[in-house]
């Protein structure tokens, strides 16, 4: 049996994405209930929750367009 190798470039793929989101989220989640703690308040961690998330989609975008922007581009010259 052949090893396809673009089944690992999806699952690598895949990964990136999913940490790329992630990431952003629980660090801004974490800041808010930090700042709710030492603050007094509930509410920060709800608006940096929404921060995070938009940071997520923004990474994603800029990923999936750098990646799928390049074979746009190879298309167009051939």
């Amino acid at each position: 049996m052949k090893n396809d190798k673009s089944v690992f470039k999806s699952l690598a793929m895949v990964t990136q994405f999913s940490i790329n989101m992630l990431v952003p989220i629980i660090l801004c989640s974490a800041l808010g209930m930090f700042l709710d703690k030492k603050l007094g308040t509930s509410f920060i961690v709800i608006i940096l929750f929404f921060l995070g998330a938009a940071a997520g989609f923004r990474n994603i975008y800029i990923m999936s367009k750098d990646i799928f922007g390049d074979d746009d581009k190879r298309r167009r010259k051939h």
